[in-house]
């Protein structure tokens, strides 16, 4: 059975609540019937796009799963309602979801990245899960597809018929590209972001304790500063911001409020 994960707004911000495991086993039932489906992993620069660009929300909205994979997203979820939320990060549900697709023989598609990074995709499969149905892996071109182009792509998913295709070209653009293609594609449509550089050992991941204290900006921060100074100036500031003032309006003003009345 699907649609067992529910939904809560955090400011107009649909999340998915639920157990972890709950999420795998989900995402798993859809990629077993191969629904075109959208799931997103929510952090705060997502959420942060989505709060300044109103068509960004509602294609978030429109999204089947939308995963609290940030720690400060779940941590919303607890200030504002009470809600004790697993995070379910991107990092963590890939590799679960290889292992899952690969005990029950579903086939995987990979899109997205550069060529070097799927050709270390490729070899990171045969040796992490050998016996994983590989249904195709694309590096698309690093521009807007032509109308024709879109459609040659959707033409060669699908008949390599994967289960799954985890998608991978960055927040917002993976998110649009997904939506774009339900209805269209097939299968399961997971973009996981950043995840694969560094489950394949491209990239490095924060220690456990820098993600339990929400800190895994910092260790990805310090390692990319020029490029990723901007967007955690903005983005970690902004949702800090609005997330105070959602908190003082329920916690305190609507309380008090009620009291008068």
């Amino acid at each position: 059975m699907v649609n067992q994960v529910k939904r809560k707004a955090i400011i107009d911000f649909s999340v998915s609540t639920g157990p972890y495991q709950l999420f795998i086993d989900e995402i798993t039932e859809m990629a077993r019937q191969k629904i075109s489906s959208a799931v997103y992993f929510a952090n705060v620069h997502m959420y942060v796009e989505a709060y300044k660009n109103a068509n960004f929300g509602a294609t978030i909205t429109k999204a089947d799963i939308v995963a609290p994979d940030g720690k400060p997203i779940a941590w919303a979820l607890r200030w504002l309602y009470g809600i004790k939320q697993d995070r379910v990060a991107g990092m963590d549900a890939l590799p679960d979801l290889l292992d899952r697709m690969e005990k029950e023989n579903l086939s995987v598609y990979f899109y997205g990245g550069t060529q070097e990074m799927l050709d270390k995709t490729s070899a990171y499969l045969k040796t992490a899960h050998p016996a994983l149905q590989v249904a195709g892996l694309y590096s698309p071109p690093f521009r807007p597809l032509t109308a024709m182009e879109e459609q040659e792509v959707v033409e060669k998913i699908n008949a390599a018929s994967p289960s799954i295709v985890f998608v991978f070209l960055g927040c917002p653009q993976q998110e649009k590209w997904v939506a774009g293609m339900k209805g269209r594609v097939n299968a399961v449509m997971a973009a996981v972001g950043g995840a694969l550089p560094v489950i394949i050992g491209m990239k490095k991941r924060a220690p456990v304790w820098m993600r339990n204290f929400g800190l895994e900006w910092l260790f990805r921060f310090l390692q990319e500063p020029r490029r990723l100074f901007k967007r955690y100036a903005t983005t970690n500031s902004l949702f800090i911001w609005v997330m105070l003032k959602e908190v003082l309006k329920i916690r305190i003003l609507v309380p008090l409020k009620l009291s008068k009345a």
